[in-house]
């Protein structure tokens, strides 16, 4: 059976892909890399329902991104793309 995440749609580009120490440090790569296709897809994980609509307009007119997941273990963590989709930045909650 193929694995749903690796069937979602790529909506955007990440451009360069940075990752702090911290979630280096506390992110396996599987998170990471499931977590970064959902964002790439538009889907923005943990976010309540006007921060997603936030998002949505953003996608639409080139603002900036920004989604909230969890790790397996629980571990709460942030992607960011920047306005004109140059970088991206994966980063635990208390690094924000």
């Amino acid at each position: 059976m193929q694995d749903e995440l690796t069937t979602l749609a790529t909506k955007f580009q990440l451009g360069r892909t940075m990752i702090t120490h911290g979630a280096r440090t506390e992110l396996t790569d599987n998170d990471i890399a499931a977590a970064s296709r959902r964002h790439c897809a538009c889907d923005w994980g943990e976010l309540d329902p006007p921060d997603k609509a936030r998002n949505d307009d953003a996608f639409r007119t080139e603002g900036r991104l920004f989604s909230r997941y969890r790790s397996a273990t629980g571990i709460i963590f942030y992607i960011i793309t920047e306005a004109d989709r140059s970088a991206t930045t994966v980063l635990l909650s208390h690094e924000y």
